[in-house]
């Protein structure tokens, strides 16, 4: 098994067939009904123990495909609170795991491991070493693989105890009958979170929330009044010629880190970013249309100074100044699927976003940064100076163009 690490199949002595039936129909119950893995390790545990199992501590490690974090663990302690971490890529989180007896198992291709830590097995792991010193006896640890399919490979699911002589072999026996079960239920749950996230990060928690309810037919959606920005990056296309594609990708990420931040306080949502360009909306409330111009208006003032500041601090390493350009306006849209019969896409189309991707182009015509409709001006009610009128290509009506007053 390895380093100071004992592997087998636990047999002997059996408690009754009806209580461990109970014990799985829980799993099942939880399995369909639960949101949180955290859910499952702390009531499976408490339930163990009533049944006098010598639980000291225990967690449930998964890993993740949120773009943010590599895994997720649900960290019970006996008579405290079931704490919920993640591990971030390239933290000092999922630097440690790779030191950690699960990490271990899965190099060597193994499912189960027991350390007997009274007699000092395994303590050249932090985090043994750590239950050791505070009165940990026994750890067991076993590994659950998903489906190939996905990238969810599996889950880890560890038990220490602080009681003499640890775990019997009949009391492992019988987490070796309920391990299935466990599985399955925190499949489910993890799957229905992932699934839930992933598309919450790609489409945005409000689309998201309208897929999963249903709305997944081409052409289902309906008309909304909403606040539109357009973010462009200037003079973008031409750091291609200079700048190699990774470096590329890393200034996109840097200007748009900090456009979905600015949105997203202001309660706004991105929808789509279209090369260098992003489009976010800010649905309006039909009784106070001003209140989503205000915050649209606030997250553009805020990612225009956000963004001077971005590039003050990579021109002072020699990075190019990559200014942005914003445009805002406010009218009537269709929100839903558009697309292909098996390729849509959950976004706004409509005479108002055609208008704003025109109006993005007269920022550099008009040597602005903002840029604002005469309906957004006009219900924003903020002060603002009158730019002119001009013809918009592909559109009928020439736009009045505003911007903020004051602003040179």
């Amino acid at each position: 098994m390895g380093s100071n690490a004992r592997q087998g199949s636990f047999r002997p002595h059996r408690f009754g067939d009806l209580k461990i039936n109970k014990h799985i129909e829980w799993l099942i119950d939880q399995g369909i009904t639960s949101e949180h893995i955290g859910d499952l390790v702390t009531g499976l545990c408490e339930r163990l123990i009533a049944d006098g199992f010598p639980i000291w501590r225990a967690s449930i490690r998964m890993p993740s495909l949120h773009p943010m974090y590599r895994g997720i663990s649900a960290n019970f302690s006996r008579g405290g609170v079931t704490i919920i971490e993640t591990a971030e890529h390239g933290s000092e989180t999922e630097r440690s795991f790779e030191k950690t007896p699960i990490f271990h198992l899965l190099n060597r291709g193994e499912k189960t491991g027991r350390w007997n830590l009274a007699e000092g097995e395994g303590l050249h792991y932090a985090e043994l070493g750590e239950f050791a010193l505070d009165g940990g006896t026994d750890h067991v640890i076993s590994i659950f693989e998903f489906p190939k399919e996905v990238a969810l490979r599996g889950l880890g699911f560890s038990l220490t105890s602080d009681a003499p002589g640890g775990f019997s072999d009949g009391q492992l026996a019988i987490i070796e009958d309920l391990f299935p079960a466990l599985g399955l239920a925190a499949y489910r749950v993890a799957a229905s979170k992932t699934a839930s996230e992933i598309l919450a990060v790609y489409t945005g928690a409000r689309t998201s929330a309208r897929i999963l309810a249903g709305e997944t037919r081409r052409g289902t959606g309906g008309s909304i009044n909403a606040a539109i920005l357009i973010a462009d990056l200037r003079n973008f296309t031409a750091l291609t010629e200079v700048y190699q594609p990774g470096e590329i990708v890393g200034f996109l990420n840097d200007h748009f880190e900090l456009i979905g931040q600015h949105v997203e306080e202001n309660s706004g949502e991105i929808l789509k970013f279209m090369g260098d360009s992003v489009l976010a909306i800010f649905p309006t409330d039909a009784d106070d249309p001003q209140k989503a111009c205000m915050a649209a208006l606030a997250c553009a003032n805020n990612l225009l100074k956000a963004n001077e500041e971005l590039n003050r601090e990579r021109t002072r390493t020699g990075g190019p100044d990559i200014g942005v350009d914003v445009v805002l306006h406010l009218g009537e849209l269709f929100y839903g699927n558009v697309g292909a019969k098996g390729r849509l896409d959950f976004t706004v189309i409509g005479k108002a976003v055609n208008e704003a991707s025109r109006l993005e182009k007269l920022c550099s015509t008009l040597g602005q940064h903002l840029l604002m409709s005469e309906s957004f001006a006009t219900t924003c009610a903020v002060p603002c100076d009158y730019l002119g009128s001009f013809e918009l290509r592909g559109v009928s009506k020439r736009a009045d163009v505003f911007r903020l007053a004051g602003k040179t």
